[in-house]
């Protein structure tokens, strides 16, 4: 089976709501959101974690918050802390807080041990055969509940508005739902907004005697497909916001799977258009179609006698051990909420002789936060001394102790701080390490440093992760050196309001070379990118259309085979920006000129290209409008 995000989150999962008012599933969703309001929520009893029972009436306070959480649920996950901080503000107040799971396959041994890994601050209890959520009518994870101090239901739905859709965060928290109830619980007045849509991850319950309208069984015909194009990403430990490894969290994720794969946002590729790319991740026709029948009939399980082998996956280096490993010098510790952070670590070759590389390895330390890395040369120091400041700075800061966001390496936002003297391709989940073709090499210059920018996400605990790279030299040699060309698209800023601001940019080859990976680039507004190759006497081919951006999932894409490119051969690149206030990534709200710059709030538009020639030197381009004359 994302997101990223991404960011590449390996799975974004978004639900859509539609408001028809003539819909009967729209009137029973309606009156399943407000179940319960103003009723008294019946005395339902708990496992604590010493495995006692304890009972809701037993909390006493002038307001009690139930919230319905998954250890499994990265939505969930993501609002430990922000709980935290409302449980200790409002517990001065009065107001208690009881965390409630549903996990049948969990013990309370177990969720104690989630708790303590999550730093929770507040009790958590097991539910039993879903005896609260049943008195609840809860049915996502994370979902809130207020009762008074006569434990009448007064609010629930969502803690806040921090997600349009699962595993889709906005730019800004605009609405404080589950804090603003509280205050007007306290202030004995009726709260304004009693019930919103909460999004998260469903509530499974399993159904003895769920009907079964297809042949099509987990374990004979769905289980291979997960292990095959999912269980890379979706299994513990990994990138992926949840696992795919058993019957229960395949039927826990079974409509998302359908309408994922159907849209072919699973597993996460791209690319709508184009040529022919390795590790491309979709999935046939038929595998779509098999896993909507399995859903359509009812998730049946089937025998598990029919279960392929375990899939086994590759421990240590994928190509053999690398000629050079580089490793950041200490591990990076990545706080539990907040934005997501690009990081760049300076990593010293200490090389004395000049190299080219076939080949590059990366190994996140902690795959669960890396959600991918860009690899650039620099030989000026620069990303040296930018390091060597931001180290100082923080050891002469005051809040230097704070164990968030912490370790080696510069911030640079979504950037790198200085011009780089090349590239060493990049990594994003999924993606296998390939030696170039014979006689190819990036080139390494003696005395380099390798500037590795990581994109981090966030898991709702404190995380700590210490990449390393892989190197491995040309053994031959090697007559074809990859070069950096650059399509950029040309614009100053983008105008606030335009939901489709369409920005385009030429370049021409002035040399015969070949292409071997094609790298698109955006920010936050982008909303599709295409990049077009028109030889001088030939009809215009498509090297690559993204048609729905996602800056969370970036990554260099490797065609299958070289592509010839003839001098006065010309790039475009053509790409769409919303920068309405109905993207929910827009950074500014309201909306406001947003203008070219390295910056993640401000714009680029660039199609990166990696090629080789025959002739010596650096290959020849030039962008603008026009090709140049001889």
């Amino acid at each position: 089976m994302k997101p990223r995000s991404a960011h590449f989150v390996c799975s974004a999962l978004i639900v859509t709501f539609v408001n028809l008012s003539v819909s009967p599933g729209v009137v029973a969703e309606e009156t399943l959101t407000k179940a319960r309001l103003g009723r008294t929520i019946a005395n339902v009893s708990f496992v604590d974690r010493s495995g006692e029972n304890v009972h809701l009436y037993d909390l006493k306070g002038q307001a009690v918050v139930v919230v319905f959480l998954s250890f499994e649920c990265p939505v969930s996950n993501s609002y430990s802390q922000a709980l935290n901080r409302l449980a200790k503000s409002y517990g001065d107040k009065g107001v208690v807080f009881l965390g409630v799971t549903t996990n049948e396959d969990e013990t309370a041994a177990d969720v104690a041990r989630h708790a303590k890994e999550f730093d929770l601050r507040f009790p958590i209890v097991k539910d039993q055969a879903f005896a609260a959520a049943d008195a609840f009518a809860a049915r996502i994870t994370p979902e809130a509940f207020v009762l008074d101090k006569r434990f009448v239901l007064r609010y629930r739905g969502r803690i806040d508005d921090s997600y349009y859709a699962r595993l889709k965060k906005k730019q800004a928290v605009t609405h404080h739902d589950l804090e603003n109830a509280l205050k007007a619980v306290l202030a004995g007045k009726e709260v304004p907004r009693p019930a919103t849509e909460a999004i998260g991850c469903p509530i499974f319950r399993p159904e003895k005697n769920r009907p079964q309208k297809t042949d099509v069984t987990y374990y004979r015909d769905v289980l291979p497909i997960l292990q095959k194009h999912c269980q890379t990403c979706h299994r513990p430990g990994e990138v992926g916001p949840f696992s795919l490894m058993t019957y229960r969290q395949a039927v826990t994720w079974a409509e998302d799977i359908k309408s994922y794969t159907e849209s072919r946002q699973m597993p996460p590729w791209k690319p709508a258009d184009g040529l022919e790319f390795h590790n491309d991740r979709r999935l046939t026709k038929a595998e779509i179609d098999l896993l909507a029948a399995w859903v359509d009939g009812g998730t049946p399980a089937g025998n598990p006698e029919d279960a392929p082998p375990p899939r086994k996956f590759a421990e240590g280096w994928h190509l053999g051990k690398p000629d050079l490993v580089l490793e950041m010098p200490a591990a990076f510790t990545v706080g539990p909420d907040g934005n997501d952070i690009f990081r760049c670590f300076v990593l010293p070759t200490n090389l004395d002789e000049d190299k080219y590389v076939t080949a590059v390895e990366i190994r996140p330390g902690n795959p669960r936060v890396v959600h991918h890395a860009l690899l650039f040369i620099d030989t000026s120091g620069a990303a040296r001394s930018r390091e060597a400041a931001e180290q100082r700075g923080r050891q002469q800061d005051e809040n230097a102790n704070e164990v968030f966001d912490s370790g080696p390496g510069y911030s640079a936002t979504m950037g790198i701080g200085f011009f780089p003297k090349g590239t060493l391709s990049g990594w994003a989940p999924g993606q296998v390490p390939r030696h170039l073709p014979d006689g190819t090499g990036y080139f390494l210059p003696k005395g380099s440093d390798v500037v590795m920018q990581v994109h981090y996400h966030r898991t709702g605990r404190i995380e700590k992760d210490r990449t390393r790279i892989g190197l491995y030299f040309a053994k031959k040699p090697v007559s074809q050196r990859v070069w950096g060309l650059v399509i950029p698209g040309r614009f100053l800023f983008i105008p606030a309001g335009d939901h489709h601001y369409r920005v385009t940019g030429s370049m021409w080859v002035q040399q015969d070379c070949q292409l071997h990976f094609v790298t698109p680039h955006m920010h936050l507004l982008g909303k599709s990118i295409k990049v077009t190759m028109v030889p001088e006497d030939g009809v215009p081919q498509t090297l690559i259309d993204i048609p729905e951006w996602d800056y969370n999932w970036q990554e260099t894409y490797f065609f299958k085979k070289p592509i010839p490119v003839k001098k006065g051969t010309r790039f475009d690149v053509e790409a769409y920006y919303d920068n309405s206030a109905s993207n929910p990534n827009n950074p500014f709200i309201p909306p406001r000129p947003v203008f070219i710059g390295r910056e993640t709030t401000n714009e680029m538009c660039f199609g990166f290209l990696g090629a080789t020639s025959d002739q010596p030197g650096r290959i020849r381009f030039r962008v603008g409008s026009t090709p140049a004359a001889d």
